[in-house]
């Protein structure tokens, strides 16, 4: 492109020292193909720029060889972390911890001892009909309990926490239920309007070894002939 252009040039200049001796047919003859070497000039000039343009364009958007590898995606969420439970049953110390407070408590005996691990609050009742092998009465035998709490664990077997009214001396002291957790009745009112289902209870340790002279003989009081399933619910 660039000889062309010389190549004008100098003819230009030539014609300028001398007149030309030329027919006026001739000379515009010549100017048409000038304009069209113009022409045929500036066309290839403008291929050249937009190839070089697309060339660019494909490298900068990721059409060369030279890329960098994409980075690796990172882990999305974090693991769930176990739920901090509303209350703590300690057995071994006969207290269950929550907001701050301890209460004490009567768990099961030696023979019935009070099953342990995380357990979740299923349902609440303020008076329960509870049948005679939970109550510690024989099984044809039920009684009304205050304040229960029904829990439930991860194997699908079921406690309570309740008011222990016929033994209100327990809590704290020595063991005398079934397995279930007894309370006095009003930390076991206390703990009924504080919980709600859904809240979750550690049960941790082991009930203390008896000794002779640790449990005084309790009787529950008169209970109903008959077995119970329920009562009115809070």
């Amino acid at each position: 492109m660039s000889d062309e252009l010389t190549s004008e040039l100098r003819e230009l200049a030539a014609e300028g020292e001398t007149l030309p001796a030329l027919s006026g047919a001739e000379i515009r003859g010549r100017a048409v193909r000038r304009r069209r070497r113009r022409r045929t000039t500036v066309a290839v000039a403008g291929v050249g720029a937009a190839a070089g343009l697309a060339l660019a364009l494909v490298l900068n958007l990721g059409g060369g060889t030279d890329q960098r590898p994409a980075p690796a995606a990172s882990p999305t969420g974090t693991p769930s972390l176990p739920a901090v439970p509303d209350a703590t049953v300690d057995l071994s110390r006969r207290v269950i911890s929550v907001a701050g407070r301890e209460l004490p408590l009567s768990s099961g005996s030696e023979w019935t001892p009070t099953g342990t691990g995380r357990m979740t609050v299923t349902a609440k009742e303020s008076v329960k009909l509870m049948p005679g092998g939970v109550a510690g009465l024989k099984d044809d035998y039920s009684l009304k309990v205050p304040w229960v709490i029904e829990l439930g664990a991860s194997d699908g077997t079921a406690n309570y926490i309740a008011a222990l009214t016929y033994d209100e001396k327990a809590p704290g002291n020595y063991d005398s239920t079934t397995g279930w957790i007894g309370l006095r009745p009003t930390d076991a009112k206390w703990l009924y309007e504080r919980l709600t289902p859904g809240s979750v209870i550690d049960v941790e340790g082991t009930a203390p070894t008896p000794t002779p002279t640790s449990r005084p003989v309790s009787t529950p009081p008169t209970a109903t002939p008959g077995a119970g399933t329920g009562a009115s619910g809070g």
